[in-house]
């Protein structure tokens, strides 16, 4: 039987999350649907990575609960939540002292080792640059192609929910617009994504959006909806 599309994937209610005595993150709500597309919009400082880090498990959530497939995964550890399909992509995309090959193996480490060649292939007939060079130290790559192995690295791992933060970090312009292609081309292979960023050339991708500003949520809607919104076509569009 199919997943069934009208449920949320992963839905976050009241998350609070910080660093010490600071908090960052003061009751976020926000929910992904099966194969539905999240832009998390908001300025450096804003929250993003906090929110990301709390949903993988490296920042231990306060208040509130993360659920996924809906499963209570509020304390779960990360591998675990891994296992259930949820993957990071940081913005550092990968390990530069490994191999092409060897950061896919990493990204693929939870998967039986059987279906390691499967899993190989796949990424390389989306990702042909990196098939060349497979055997180059990811250290060696332009910068285009390094945030190209990250989002490799983070698809080894067969996700449900692709977690991304800041793909555009680092990126010509060009760069930025392929990573943006690529990415529309996941949707049609049933990915669910969060992607955080402040470049809003990412919206392109969103079938909804979400803005996180001081830690908190803002506005919530479709890109439309942000267009008619005055205030917010100021703030992310730069138009009078």
């Amino acid at each position: 039987m199919p997943p069934d599309s009208s449920q949320p994937l992963l839905e976050v209610k009241g998350l609070t999350a910080g660093y010490g005595q600071i908090q960052v993150l003061w009751g976020v709500d926000l929910s992904v649907r099966q194969n539905e597309s999240i832009v998390l919009l908001g300025a450096n400082g804003a929250g993003k990575t906090t929110l990301l880090k709390t949903l993988m498990g490296l920042i231990e959530a306060r208040a509130g609960h993360i659920r996924f497939d809906g499963a209570d995964i509020t304390q779960l550890r990360t591998d675990r939540r891994v296992r259930r399909g949820i993957v990071y992509m940081s913005d550092t995309s990968g390990f530069p002292d490994l191999t092409v090959e060897e950061n896919l193996a990493v990204g693929a480490q939870l998967l039986p080792r059987s279906e390691l060649q499967q899993v190989t292939n796949e990424v390389y007939a989306i990702f042909p640059i990196l098939a060349e060079r497979r055997r180059a130290l990811a250290g060696s790559l332009s910068g285009g192609q390094r945030k190209m192995l990250g989002v490799a690295k983070a698809l080894a791992a067969k996700p449900r929910l692709l977690v991304m933060d800041e793909p555009s970090s680092g990126l010509s312009p060009l760069f930025v617009k392929e990573v943006v292609r690529t990415l529309a081309q996941l949707r049609e292979k049933h990915l669910a994504l969060l992607v955080a960023e402040q470049n809003v050339r990412f919206l392109n991708l969103a079938d909804q959006v979400y803005t996180l500003d001081n830690g908190r949520i803002g506005f919530t809607g479709t890109v439309a909806m942000m267009h008619e919104n005055d205030a917010l076509r100021r703030a992310y569009f730069g138009l009078k």
